[in-house]
């Protein structure tokens, strides 16, 4: 066995070694068969400039060698390297053989496997499809539950509205109003909503056998909660009972009552709701008839049909004889005063009668109508507010406040015909606007309409009561009037405190008819002024009468404010114009000589060719007039300015321009002296200008 296994090895050496130049054979017989053939040189030229750059190429040329050689020299390399790699090969053969081997096992080990996981695949295509299977039953399960779930949460939420529980039963029957009472019957109202609500379940069975319970119970229910709340309506008519308070703490804590009743029992709701107007409007219209009734006898009255800026004074005639009222009352006819603060007290409380009748206290008609008018206010607030929060109806307030409307109308009715205050008229406009403006930023609208009209009555009664003033100064008997008095009179002073207040009263306002009826009022006393002041037979005390009512009036008008406007105006441009007047008069009076001789002669200029110039003998008699008396004379005028006029500083401001104006005059005097010929003769006799400017300084340091 050995000796045929070497025998082989050297068999297969001796084949190892063989010729390889007999296998390859003569590569010159190719060598000449390629010369035998012929040649193509298609393309060569193309070849030969590509080489062109070629390094080898370059070097073998550089050489000198030939290009055949050089062929042959390659190609025996490259068979030598062939050769090389062949018997490479060759002694590689056995590695290649167990290469081969190892390849083979593994196919077999491949395929082991590939069949192995065929098998797993087949398998795994069969879990899959069992798992889809299943998975299709997952869903189909869940949807039947979600379906029986929303089955069971229906019939749960059925069984649960349209069940009477026992306990519900027990607590509707035979329970008292109390808080659990409410609770019950909102879940008896969800109950009967519930079997209102689907007409499917009007059908059920389950509804026949419990909608009869229902019914008993609704019945049970609405009678217990009517004569409970109407228990509680009746505690409204008590005497001395706070509504208020018992509304809020007792009512609206019940009421769920009412809601119950409007959506269950329509007529019962309807009777409680007609049972609560009726009691609160009979409770309210006597609570405000009272309250009226004690305000009443709060009243002090201003003024009467009589009390007019035009009508004369009534005098005692007698010993034993009265004024018509009070003196204090009758200045508040005219001038505003401390009537003006009712203005600022708008959010004080309402007055409380028996407390001010006790302390014997008396008001003007303006205060008890605030007072009466804030208790309204509040009241329709607190009633507006509870109605719709009890009630849900707005309208309802109307309904009860029909009765205490018609009550407090009965009142004004009765005062507004005979009430001939004009400044309170003014006054409670201005409250009812103030009242409005305070319903607004409650934002209650309820008493709108209301206070609309109180405002549309008043004001054509404060513009009758203003005719009647207008009217009376201009049918004013002027004999009768009239006093020979130069001092201001009352009709003027009565027209200044009026218009004072009126304007005082309009300044936030603006009212232009008001503005234009004051005017009116203006011309008209300034008419009645003239006539009185014409019945003076002279001119003098004619001038000083107006200047004392002028500034009378502009002294009233500026202690009202600073809103005398227009009108103020007015009387200050007569009041300088009348100062002047006066001026005039009261120079002539005492140096009449002097004044004519300045006015006629002493813009002449003595050689101006006139027909009779100015001579010493013409001036010198007023020369010394003058310097005799002019200090006697101002005494005289200063006396007559003292005694003329009221306001001390209005007749000194008088008194200091008529001297001012007689320093002119006499200035004046003094500077035709000097351009008469002979003048300076007169000199001895001339006062100084420094003298009298002296004595004028004099008479005011007395301001």
């Amino acid at each position: 066995m050995a000796t045929t296994t070497e025998a082989q090895s050297n068999n297969e050496i001796t084949k190892s070694v063989f010729d390889l130049g007999a296998f390859v054979g003569d590569l010159g017989s190719i060598e000449d068969d390629a010369a035998s053939d012929d040649i193509s040189l298609e393309g060569l030229e193309q070849e030969l400039e590509e080489c062109r750059n070629d390094d080898v190429v370059t070097n073998i040329l550089s050489k000198g060698t030939k290009l055949r050689d050089h062929t042959k020299g390659v190609e025996n390399n490259l068979r030598q390297v062939e050769l090389d790699s062949i018997q490479d090969y060759i002694k590689e053969s056995d590695n290649l053989v167990s290469l081969h081997e190892q390849i083979r096992d593994c196919d077999i080990i491949l395929s082991q496997m590939e069949t192995l996981l065929s098998g797993f695949q087949g398998e795994i295509g069969s879990i899959s499809s069992d798992i889809k299977i299943l998975q299709e039953k997952s869903m189909d399960m869940g949807l039947k539950l979600k379906n029986r779930k929303a089955a069971e949460s229906k019939l749960a939420k059925f069984v649960e509205d349209i069940i009477v529980p026992p306990r519900m039963v027990d607590i509707i029957v035979d329970g008292e109003v109390n808080e659990e009472y409410f609770r019950t019957l909102e879940i008896l109202s969800k109950k009967l909503k519930f079997v209102e609500a689907d007409q499917l379940i009007k059908g059920s069975k389950a509804l026949k056998d419990v909608q009869p319970e229902l019914e008993k119970l609704r019945q049970k229910a609405v009678t217990k909660v009517f004569d409970f709340i109407v228990q509680k309506l009746y505690a409204l008519r008590k005497p001395k009972t706070n509504i208020q308070i018992l509304q809020q703490s007792v009512l609206l804590k019940n009421k769920y009552v009412i809601s119950f009743l409007k959506e269950h029992a329509k007529e019962v709701y309807i009777e409680v709701r007609a049972a609560y107007v009726d009691t609160m409007n009979k409770v309210l219209s006597a609570h405000f008839r009272a309250y009226i009734q004690a305000l009443e006898k709060l009243q002090l009255d201003i003024a009467t049909s009589s009390d007019l800026i035009g009508v004369e004074t009534t005098r005692s005639t007698g010993l034993f004889s009265t004024a018509r009222g009070p003196l204090k009352n009758k200045s508040a006819v005219f001038a505003l005063g401390e009537r003006i603060n009712i203005l600022k007290d708008m959010d004080q409380p309402a007055l409380i009668p028996h407390i001010a009748e006790a302390g014997s206290q008396k008001y003007p008609y303006e205060v008890l109508f605030r007072s009466l008018h804030k208790l309204l206010m509040d009241t329709a607030t607190s009633e507006y507010l509870f109605c719709d929060d009890f009630f849900g109806e707005e309208s309802i307030f109307y309904e009860i406040f029909a009765g205490p409307f018609a009550v407090v109308d009965e009142h004004f009715n009765s005062i507004l015909p005979n009430c001939y205050d004009a400044i309170g008229l003014m006054l409670m406009i201005r409250i009812i606007h103030q009242h409005q403006l305070i319903m607004s930023r409650r934002r209650i609208p309820c008493l709108d309409s209301y206070l609309d009209k109180v405002n549309i009555a008043l004001w054509p009664r404060f513009k009758m009561v203003f005719d009647l003033h207008l009217s009376s100064l201009r049918n004013a008997n002027v004999k009768t009037l009239w006093e020979d008095d130069v001092h201001p009179h009352y009709v003027m002073r009565r027209y200044a405190e009026f218009t004072a207040s009126l304007i005082h009263l309009n300044v936030e306002y603006g009212d232009g008819q008001l503005e234009l009826n004051m005017e009116r009022l203006r011309m008209a006393i300034d008419d009645l002024l003239m006539k009185l002041a014409k019945t003076f037979p002279k001119p003098k005390p004619q001038i000083v009468f107006l200047i004392n009512n002028y500034d009378m009036t502009i002294a009233v008008l500026k202690e009202a404010g600073s809103e005398g406007g227009k009108i103020q105006l007015h009387f200050e441009e007569l009041l300088k114009s009348n100062t002047s007047m006066f001026v005039e008069e009261l120079l002539l009076e005492h140096f009449s000589d002097l004044i004519k001789f300045v006015k006629s002669r002493a813009s002449e200029e003595p050689g101006s060719g006139t027909e009779k110039p100015i001579t010493v003998a013409e001036v010198e008699t007023i020369v010394k007039d003058f310097a005799s008396r002019w200090k006697a004379a101002i005494e005289l005028m200063h006396k007559d300015v003292i005694t003329s006029f009221s306001n001390f500083l209005c007749g000194m401001e008088i008194l200091r321009a008529a001297l001012t104006q007689l320093l002119l005059y006499y200035t004046r005097l003094s500077d035709t002296i000097k351009k008469i010929v002979g003048g300076s003769a007169l000199n001895k006799d001339l006062v100084s200008i420094s003298s009298i400017m002296y004595e004028i300084r004099k008479y005011s340091r007395t301001f």
